[in-house]
């Protein structure tokens, strides 16, 4: 893996070789949160502005796109990601508090537990976290299968969130396999902002969503979302897969940064942050 930008006085270093744990780590941190500054939070990357703005809570998405635009094929994002890009996927769980993941996607991806990792265990303790992220799915009808892994035998407690107007035998039915169901809207369905401030008053700040294509739809455009962790990979799709966001369009195009590039085998590793 080598670093494209930005362009440092390591960037020769990190050329064409495999990063250490540390090395993703460090460049994949999460800016200092409000609160953390004065502790000095390990890892943490300067936040934007200067630690006196330091954000109260930051919501990531970490997506793949084939070159012609596609975010799966055949249903399902492994076809076009690669070993790399999984150990970043696996990189970016190990620094969150929680992992927010649309229902479609825990049905088409098969999700299970995080799952507590060894050479992560010390940098999370640094830095207050438990041993694992916690999964937040959002559901609006919770047609979810309770008796899966996920909700049934999870290392930490699966969150749901719903709107208040959820079916009331479903979320009896979430409660009784394990899960804690937090309501995130007044209707039936849940309201993106409300999504990310209900899991921020929890303490659950890193936050990082993996979709699907319309979840990462409503964060944009709720506005809400402060970084994309978007992989570029050298494919070709055709066909008529989803973008990485969907749904309605917004008014003004939301204008990104770039903050990263890593390149490997013609992957690229990009992270966009909010200007």
């Amino acid at each position: 893996m080598r670093r494209l930008f930005p362009v440092t006085d390591q960037t020769a270093e990190t050329s064409d070789r495999e990063w250490g744990l540390d090395e993703l780590a460090d460049a994949y941190a999460y800016p200092v949160l409000a609160g953390e500054a004065a502790a000095g939070a390990p890892g943490a990357a300067s936040a934007a502005g200067g630690l006196s703005g330091a954000p109260a809570h930051w919501l990531r998405a970490n997506m793949v796109s084939s070159l012609d635009g596609a975010a799966q094929h055949e249903g399902r994002s492994q076809p076009i990601s690669s070993d790399t890009d999984m150990r970043v996927f696996g990189m970016l769980r190990a620094l969150a508090d929680v992992v927010v993941v649309g229902a479609e996607t825990v049905r088409l991806e098969g999700y299970r537990p995080a799952r507590a990792r060894e050479a992560f265990a010390g940098r999370r303790a640094a830095a207050g976290q438990g041993p694992a992220p916690a999964i937040a799915v959002i559901s609006a009808s919770l047609e979810l299968d309770f008796s899966l892994p996920l909700f049934s035998s999870p290392l930490v407690p699966t969150l749901v969130l719903t709107g208040a107007g959820a079916p009331a035998d479903r979320v009896a039915e979430a409660r009784g396999a394990g899960a804690e169901v937090l309501f995130a809207g007044e209707g039936a369905g849940v309201d993106p902002a409300r999504a990310v401030a209900v899991l921020a008053e929890r303490g659950l700040r890193r936050q990082l969503t993996e979709g699907g294509p319309r979840l990462l739809g409503q964060f944009v455009a709720a506005g809400v979302l402060d970084e994309l962790c978007l992989t570029v990979s050298p494919t070709l799709t055709a066909g008529d897969a989803q973008r990485i966001s969907s749904g309605p369009s917004v008014a003004v195009p939301h204008r990104l940064e770039l903050a990263a590039l890593l390149e490997e085998a013609g992957f690229l590793f990009t992270r966009y942050r909010r200007i």
